[in-house]
């Protein structure tokens, strides 16, 4: 991690959190079992961390991607940000809850051409959004489209990009410890 200034909020529980927080983290401790140490530093700003999942939840939810497209998006996004968090906890999705195959995570990982021309296609405008600042060229689209994509699924990779920036950004700003559970897919910009 390259930045020096790090947040001195820490990070809350739920008996700690306000309650628009504390529903958050209550229900993510039931879904997951766990509670990520990103979800509780992000407790601090109730409003950040809604917003958070809940655009994270409409990508998942009600987009046409595929959960291995999704982690796709959000690997290279992460990538692109260097986020060593997400890149760790979406590799750990990848591997263990998406079904996303290893050599498509390591490639993105250590950036690199993804081995699948769809899925490359998707992870090259996903890194092109965010390095371009979302002005693309007529190349970038023709070449997402020409893989089977559609416009639209640009302005979900969008909607990804809402939610990983608000991620990416704040846990450069907190360094944010990665889980035991991600730990194994640990990642250094």
């Amino acid at each position: 991690m390259t930045n020096e200034s790090k947040l001195k909020l820490s990070a809350l529980s739920n008996g700690d959190a306000q309650p628009m927080a504390r529903e958050i983290l209550d229900a993510t401790q039931s879904a997951l079992g766990f509670v990520p140490n990103m979800y509780r530093y992000f407790a601090n700003s109730p409003a950040m961390l809604k917003a958070y999942t809940d655009a994270y939840s409409l990508f998942r939810k009600h987009t046409d991607f595929s959960g291995v497209e999704q982690e796709v998006v959000f690997l290279t996004i992460s990538r692109e940000n260097k986020c060593h968090y997400c890149v760790a906890a979406h590799s750990f999705v990848g591997d263990k809850m998406t079904n996303v195959p290893t050599e498509i995570t390591d490639a993105i990982r250590e950036n690199r051409e993804v081995p699948d021309k769809k899925l490359n296609a998707l992870s090259e405008l996903a890194a092109a959004m965010v390095d371009k600042r979302g002005e693309l060229d007529a190349s970038d689209v023709e070449n997402f489209t020409d893989a089977g994509y559609s416009q639209t699924q640009i302005l979900d990779v969008i909607l990804a990009m809402s939610a990983k920036t608000i991620s990416n950004y704040a846990n450069h700003l907190f360094h944010t410890p990665v889980d035991d559970v991600f730990a194994g897919r640990a990642w250094t910009p």
